[in-house]
């Protein structure tokens, strides 16, 4: 298996080639030149696998330049009960006939990033001592990625991560889990700014060569490759939960910001997963429910940006969206960079009155738009109806997947994170605290590590190279 980028500018490359990389050189997303195509024999097969052992058959479709016994080793050493709760790792629970709640937040920081992020850490690190190289991890965060990767990485040798989030705009549960740790290859960098300011940044330094050659940067966002590749796995896993036999269609609804996570289900369908519909929930920051409706993508810029309740989905420069487009206009790399062209010049693109918007339909995407008022709704609702606390990104997923169920076909909600790391909204909806893991009682006490610093790509480069000595 070798990788393309969306733009057409990168030559096949194996796995590992695009897993310390990130952007390809061209400025694109990698992408798998064919998606493996899994039939009804083979669900069948998969049906009772353990999470590991499942999560080794797909993941090894997709990586074929590690050897096999080592990577069903580094993915067994991910995916543990110590690390993730339970041997199921990915648990799924019934709200009641049809609508299901898969459980992502049982890892080391309590959101769904943990489940690619550990993986990712092992990973790089294997990879690293392979070539006898070191790494600079560079990426952006709107509160849960950068947690996951810093728990994931820390103390992991040879590499170092610089994570750039939004001063002052994440909860503070998220802000102290990252901003507490003070592991000595762990570096916060706090952007006056929104989230697509830091990720603009990371991009632009990526897309410099030579800064990126010579400090051997890497990402950990989900435009890196592998971050989406794990991602994929609990969604058989999801299917197989909820479903009796392989004939069985089953949908989900995705909190969506950057697309990485609802982009995973699309490529499990591509591949052949039996999925009905794809909710891409969204809170008031509604750049892809606005396309997913019209049509029509507008970036909103830095200052349209809302700050809301569901503070990891405030983004409204969908990365991850590039892949799907890439899909859609039957991957021409032509088409994606003019595009991403009239993007990058205008601020939008409008793919309304082409062919190309009334396939949309094909993939299985539906979309659905969440306010404040509507999660303190859904997490009042959820918690009578059903007994559960659920945090405020899954609220609005729920929302999306009420409004979008079908009659006879299994609805399978994405949990995002625990209440706990947004205690805020889950006191005003409940009049109560959530519930706190004992091992982060006090966590927003702790002293905390981190530096402020100016949406400048120089600056970020000037600090890197300052720190990597």
């Amino acid at each position: 298996m070798n990788y393309l980028s969306t733009r057409g500018g990168m030559p096949p490359t194996p796995f590992t080639g695009v897993l310390l990389e990130g952007l390809a050189p061209d400025g694109g997303l990698a992408m798998p030149e064919t998606y493996p195509q899994i039939d009804a024999a083979t669900l069948d097969r998969w049906r009772g696998l353990t999470y590991p052992d499942l999560a080794f058959e797909i993941v090894s479709l997709f990586v074929t330049d590690i050897p096999a016994s080592t990577l069903r080793e580094l993915v067994r050493d991910t995916y543990t009960a110590a690390v993730f709760g339970s041997d199921e790792i990915t648990p799924v629970s019934e709200l009641e006939p049809g609508l299901h709640l898969l459980h992502l937040s049982n890892g080391p920081t309590l959101a769904f990033k943990d489940i690619a992020m550990q993986l990712l850490g092992r990973l790089f690190e294997w990879a690293l001592a392979q070539r006898g190289e070191h790494l600079n991890i560079l990426g952006a965060t709107s509160g849960d990625t950068g947690s996951a990767a810093e728990y994931a990485i820390r103390g992991r040798h040879g590499i170092r991560v610089f994570m750039l989030s939004p001063h002052d705009r994440m909860s503070a549960f998220q802000t102290a889990q990252m901003f507490s740790l003070q592991d000595e290859n762990i570096f916060n960098l706090a952007v006056r700014g929104v989230f697509d300011d830091c990720q603009d940044v990371v991009k632009a330094v990526s897309n410099d060569l030579d800064f990126k050659s010579r400090w051997h940067i890497g990402t950990v966002n989900s435009i890196n490759w592998a971050r989406l590749l794990a991602q994929i796995v609990y969604y058989f896993k999801a299917y197989f939960a909820v479903t009796r036999s392989s004939a069985e269609r089953v949908s989900f609804s995705v909190p969506s910001g950057n697309f990485g996570n609802v982009c995973a289900g699309h490529v499990a369908r591509m591949m052949g997963l039996p999925v009905s519909r794809l909710v891409v929930a969204t809170n008031e920051n509604d750049v892809l429910d606005e396309f997913f409706r019209t049509g029509h993508y507008r970036v909103r810029g830095g200052a349209g940006v809302k700050q809301t309740s569901s503070p990891s989905m405030d983004i409204s420069k969908a990365s991850n969206f590039e892949r799907f487009i890439f899909d859609l206009v039957e991957r021409d790399p032509d088409r994606v960079r003019g595009l991403w062209r009239d993007i990058d010049h205008d601020g939008d693109m409008n793919l309304a009155a082409t062919p190309y918007f009334a396939r949309v339909a094909d993939f299985g995407f539906r979309s659905s738009r969440s306010t404040h008022a509507d999660r303190v709704t859904t997490i009042r609702r959820v918690h009578a109806d059903f007994g559960v606390v659920v945090d405020t990104h899954t609220a609005d997923g729920i929302k999306g997947a009420l409004e979008q169920r079908e009659a006879g076909i299994p609805m399978v909600c994405l949990e995002t994170a625990q209440p706990a790391k947004f205690a805020d909204t889950v006191r005003e909806a409940l009049g109560r605290d959530p519930e706190r893991p004992a091992r982060y009682r006090g966590l927003e006490a702790l002293p905390q590590r981190f530096e402020v610093i100016d949406a400048d790509a120089d600056a970020v480069k000037r600090y890197i190279a300052a720190h990597s000595d």
